[in-house]
């Protein structure tokens, strides 16, 4: 099992956080009612900046060592269709959503047949199996080793890939599994998709529910959100706009949740885009904003 390394000494676990949404429901049993004694905390603290090994991307990529980081992010960024048709080039029917995490150790690998896609694809280099300690299951992405290793600054080196069937497979690859311990398995997804497109208004849709598709246009450069975080009546239609699609504090506790465990484990990774923080600030003003409202109206 891969442990993060604990380089962001962040409290990233809080009372009000939960794995389990029905619990968190259950803490709110009327959802049009909005209690005045919720906390949360006032925004999410950002981790350090710390730069990435360069060992780790030429443990995964040698043809890359000696190259600058920021050099590879932009030729990662290039090749995220091609690496994202890899992932989806893989028979669904052949990859199992989770494994027993009592399987890993005489699991090493999965052989998934392809399916037959228009263009050559980037396939994936590893299965990660992604769980907590109190798991007792693991949840299986595949990913590209290089996209993490590019960007996690937390991560530790990882093993190089020993794929059967690159670069030219036709019929199936072999993947081995890479077990990895993150703060919440459940919520990867909106981070794992970022670190490939790169896309504020895609990870700002999966964060806060039903935001307005023209708002989300508009969001083409960094100094757009920053721009939203600092207007207070954009950030009050936002808030508002959410408290009519969410109404309830039990639906609003929800998606905090939700955004929480996405920050908790772009902390724990030790991610250090600057968008992608923005992003989560904006996420969280909008959510904030809309508890204020809900509890100011009754």
């Amino acid at each position: 099992m891969f442990q993060l390394r604990p380089a962001h000494p962040i409290q990233t676990k809080a009372i009000w956080d939960s794995e389990d949404a029905s619990s968190a429901s259950a803490m709110y049993s009327a959802q049009q009612s909005y209690p005045t004694n919720v906390q949360l905390p006032r925004s999410l603290q950002r981790p350090p900046y710390a730069d990435i090994p360069a060992q780790n991307v030429a443990a995964v990529a040698p043809e890359l060592a000696g190259v600058a980081i920021e050099y590879v992010r932009r030729g990662l960024r290039v090749q995220a269709n091609q690496m994202l048709g890899g992932i989806s080039a893989l028979s669904p029917s052949h990859l199992p959503s989770s494994m027993p995490r009592s399987q890993l150790q005489q699991t090493r690998s999965l052989t998934i047949p392809l399916r037959a896609t228009s263009q050559v694809p980037s396939l994936p280099t590893h299965v990660l199996a992604l769980s907590r300690s109190q798991d007792s299951s693991a949840l299986l992405v595949p990913s590209h080793a290089v996209v993490l290793a590019s960007q996690c600054t937390s991560l530790p080196r990882l093993p190089p890939s020993t794929v059967s069937g690159h670069p030219n497979a036709t019929v199936s690859v072999t993947l081995p599994i890479l077990p990895l311990s993150v703060p919440s398995p459940a919520a990867f997804a909106p981070l794992h998709a970022f670190l490939y497109t790169h896309s504020v208004a895609q990870l700002l849709s999966t964060l806060v529910p039903a935001i307005p598709s023209t708002f989300l246009s508009t969001l083409t450069s960094s100094h757009a959100i920053r721009g939203t975080l600092s207007s207070g009546p954009a950030l009050h239609r936002l808030s508002a706009h959410l408290l009519s699609s969410a109404p309830g504090m039990g639906a609003l506790t929800n998606v905090a949740q939700n955004i929480a465990a996405v920050w908790r484990n772009a902390v724990a990774l030790g991610v250090h885009d600057p968008e992608l923080w923005d992003c989560l600030d904006l996420a969280w003003e909008i959510v904030l904003g809309a508890m204020n409202l809900g509890a100011g109206a009754h």
